[in-house]
């Protein structure tokens, strides 16, 4: 397994390639949650702002506030319509720059995986609910098979070529999810599976969403033209044939838990 640092420097390619996926998996998390309205919530690692949209959305929150250590990520977040809302500041997941129990919610959309000390991100986000607030997360089942992007992962590695990892790709799975919320005293744990589906119109409009994930982007554009090409047929090979087009199905796996009060 490598692992890489692994930039997200433009939103809007981020978007682009992640968005649908981000926000189709957000929902499905949103619908398992069933919040309260009027929350306060506190997005760690917002991004692009996919996710705080779909709190502003779908919430009715009071207030929310996205952390993200990418000031370019930030940028494309405050152009959201979510920003009429949310703020969005820059801040590392392990030190947020808030007082304690000031939010009713604290969560991690796709996050928890890049966060170099996952115990002390999720602390962290105890930290800063109150008690009887909630604190949730999810993550692309990396390991599992379940990343929108593991056709191309596992055609890289048929070539020879380790596709980059986020730093704490362990921290996605289901049982290691359980552990870091009940260490870090949270009560009511529970998880789940989510599994989204998206459909492309052809392996070219797949293709070119992959060119724009850094995740995978970065070892393609090392390749040689031949190389290049055994990628992109492994890759073809693995998505599924239906409704006219081709279809992938990702999986991420969620939990939450409850501050002690």
């Amino acid at each position: 397994m490598a692992e890489s640092a692994i930039r997200f420097m433009d939103g809007g390619a981020y978007e682009r390639s992640m968005g649908v996926w981000s926000r189709m998996a957000g929902e499905v998390f949103l619908d398992w949650l069933a919040p309260s309205t009027g929350m306060r919530w506190v997005d760690v690692g917002c991004g692009s702002g996919a996710f705080t949209e779909l709190i502003v959305e779908r919430c009715a929150p009071l207030a929310v506030e996205g952390v993200d250590p990418s000031e370019e990520q930030l940028l494309f977040a405050r152009g959201r319509p979510a920003a009429r809302l949310a703020r969005f500041g820059r801040a590392d997941a392990m030190a947020l720059p808030f007082e304690k129990a000031r939010f009713d919610a604290a969560v991690m959309a796709l996050v928890i995986f890049f966060v170099p000390e996952p115990a002390r991100g999720v602390a962290e986000m105890v930290r800063v609910v109150r008690p009887g607030g909630l604190v949730a997360a999810y993550a692309w089942d990396i390991l599992g098979g379940g990343f929108p992007y593991t056709p191309v992962q596992v055609a890289l590695r048929e070539i020879g070529v380790v596709p980059p990892f986020p730093p704490s790709v362990e921290a996605a799975g289901t049982e290691a999810l359980r552990g870091l919320w009940e260490e870090a005293g949270l009560v009511g744990v529970e998880t789940r599976e989510i599994r989204v589906r998206q459909r492309f119109a052809d392996f070219e409009a797949y293709w070119a969403t992959v060119l724009m994930a850094g995740s995978v982007s970065q070892p393609l554009a090392g390749l040689g033209a031949a190389e290049l090409e055994r990628v992109r047929q492994g890759a073809r090979a693995r998505l599924v044939e239906a409704d006219g087009g081709l279809v992938w199905e990702a999986r991420a796996n969620a939990v939450r838990g409850t501050v002690p009060e």
